[in-house]
């Protein structure tokens, strides 16, 4: 059976931890900052982690 290839986009966008979790930058960091509040820049700093079925889903993509 061939080796399972990692999606391309997934591998830009998530990384799995040491203890399995699967931890992403938030979206929106982009451009159009000017309209942002600096509140909200600033909650968009810290980063997040997925939980449940969709953090399953990004494993298998990342072929882990």
């Amino acid at each position: 059976m061939p080796k399972q290839k990692t999606h391309s986009g997934c591998k830009k966008r998530f990384k799995v931890t040491a203890s399995g979790q699967v931890k992403f930058a938030r979206p929106g960091k982009g451009h159009f900052l000017t309209t942002k509040s600096q509140a909200r820049k600033r909650k968009l700093r810290k980063g997040s982690y997925i939980a449940g079925k969709n953090a399953d889903n990004i494993k298998s993509l990342l072929a882990r």
